[in-house]
Order: C-alpha cells, then structure tokens, then sequence
C-alpha cells in the first residue's frame, strides 16, 4: 500500500493537483483526520509493509449521517476526488458514497487473498505469498529433521489462492481451499498411498475450511495415522506483514500512476487493474470479491507432483 500511496501523490504532483491525505481510511475521513501531503510526505516508504495512512473500520460510514458527515470534511478541506486502497468493504462504501455525492473515485486493489474481479493480482498478494513460502520452507526443515508432518494454515477465508500457490510452490503433499470441497478421505488416501521413505509432509490448508481448523484437521489425521508425528502451525497475520516484493511494488507504482490519470480524464467508479500486463477499468459493482472456480490445472498439478 505504501507503494501505491506514493505513486498517488508524486504522480499528482507531476500533475499540478494538491494532495491530502486520509488517516484510518473512512473512519479518519468522519473525524476530519485529513492533512496536505506533498512528495517528502513519502519518502523512504516504497520499501516498507503495512500503510503510512493506517486503516480502520468505520460502522458510522455505513450510515446515510455517517457518509454525510464525511462529506462535509472532505469538502471542508477541499478535496473533489478521492482514491481508495483496499478491498470489498473499501469498495463497496466507495460505491454508494460516490454514488449518493456525485464524488469521483477511483480504486486499488489492495488485498492479499487476489479475490477481486477485474486485476491478475492484487497489491499484496504476491508479497503474502512469497512470505508463506518463507515460512513453509523453514518449517519443511524441522519438518525433515524430525519426520514430521505438518499442517500449515493460512488466510483466505473465501478464497484459497494464497494456500494453492504456495502449497504448489512448497511441494504440498494436499492442499484444501474452499472453492474445491474438502475430501478429508482423499487426504487419507494420499497419506496411505504417499511414499513411506520420503521424511516430511506437508498440508497446506485455507482457514475456516468446512472440515474445520488446522487443528480439528490435525487431529483426525493423528486418530488415522498414530505413526506420523503431526503438528500444526497457523501463521496468522506474518502473512499481512513484512517488505514488499518488487513485483508489488511495481504493481502498486503502475496503478497508483494510472489511477491520477484516470481521474484526469473523468473516470470515476472504477477499480484500477493490471490483466495481460495491460492497465484495466472494472466498475466497483464487478470488482468486488467474486467466488470464481479454481483452474483445474492448479489441483491436478497437487495431485501429479505429491506422489
């Protein structure tokens, strides 16, 4: 996000246009923490994780009194045209807010889960993943050294990107993600099939799955297999965290750029992507989180490769 944020506001700056920015994202906008940026404002940021602006939930912003509120700030402090970084909740109050004031917006896809429509990747995902691999190799070590099996979590509530690539890319025995029903009968019967010399396992898992937690999972696999030495690790929020990798950071750079354009030539509405390498326009409506199915190729890729 940092990424984007300063390609926002230096590209406005090549632009003639004043920046402001907003603290903690809607909520900071009812509040009125807004403050003029200029290009020093982001300095030094490309490289580091997380948002120089913070974010933060805003229930007030879902209220008709609540948008009128914030858009009475905005336009205390002069600010005609807003760009949102975020997600489905971003993009959705986007919507309605540019809908009911008539407020040009333009939006960046800022989520690690890669589950919106109208952009290859999202700002973050790659990062994300790239730190899940991180991890998952360190824990294939201690994996190795002690002939262990290894339940691994990872986000993605509603989508099981994050867990199918990196359980691709970390040589993942099973992978189970939401768009694909849980089998728990067929990971049986990989393990049962799997080789018995091989030392480590690993099974990749997207939270929340309908067959329950790492650990519900873990312990049917314990019950069925007392031989194998079976742990869990759950790596939460390291995955929201760390540095950039270049390819997010050119993603973000590209788009940020591309959303000041867009708003120069009267877009509005619309959420910045990058499909083919090529800069895309997708209406809010059709941005937002979409459950579409799994390329079969990915799964049958699993199943070629775990033996």
């Amino acid at each position: 996000m940092n990424a984007a944020i300063r390609a926002v506001v230096r590209s406005s700056i090549y632009y003639g246009l004043q920046v402001t920015g907003i603290r903690r994202g809607y909520d900071g906008m009812i509040k009125g923490d807004l403050f003029d940026m200029d290009r020093k404002s982001v300095s030094n940021i490309i490289q580091k994780g997380g948002t120089i602006l913070k974010t933060a939930r805003s229930e007030q912003f879902k209220t008709k009194e609540g948008r009128q509120i914030a858009y009475d700030q905005l336009k205390k402090h002069g600010v005609d045209a807003l760009v949102g970084i975020g997600g489905d909740g971003t993009f959705t109050g986007a919507r309605i807010f540019g809908e009911e004031f008539d407020m040009p917006i333009i939006g960046l896809p800022g989520t690690i889960d890669n589950d919106l429509c109208g952009t290859d990747f999202t700002i973050g995902y790659d990062t994300a993943i790239n730190t899940v691999i991180d991890a998952v190799d360190k824990i294939r070590d201690t994996a190795e050294s002690h002939d262990r099996l290894f339940i691994v979590e990872v986000m993605g509530r509603d989508s099981g990107l994050i867990a199918l690539r990196t359980g691709i890319a970390a040589g993942a025995e099973a992978i189970l993600i939401p768009e694909s029903k849980t089998d728990l009968q067929a990971v049986f019967d990989k393990l049962e099939r799997g080789r018995k010399d091989k030392k480590s396992k690993i099974i990749m898992l997207a939270e929340n799955g309908e067959a329950g937690d790492a650990f519900e999972i873990g312990k049917q696999i314990k019950e069925k297999f007392p031989n194998y030495d079976t742990r869990v690790s759950v790596l939460g929020h390291i995955q929201r965290g760390g540095r950039p990798t270049c390819m997010d950071r050119v993603l973000a750079s590209r788009l940020g750029v591309a959303a000041v354009e867009a708003l120069l030539a009267g877009r509005k509405g619309e959420m910045m992507g990058l499909v083919h390498k090529e800069i895309t326009y997708t209406p809010f409506d059709h941005a937002i989180k979409h459950f579409e199915e799994i390329n079969p190729d990915f799964l049958k890729i699993v199943d070629i490769l775990a033996i």
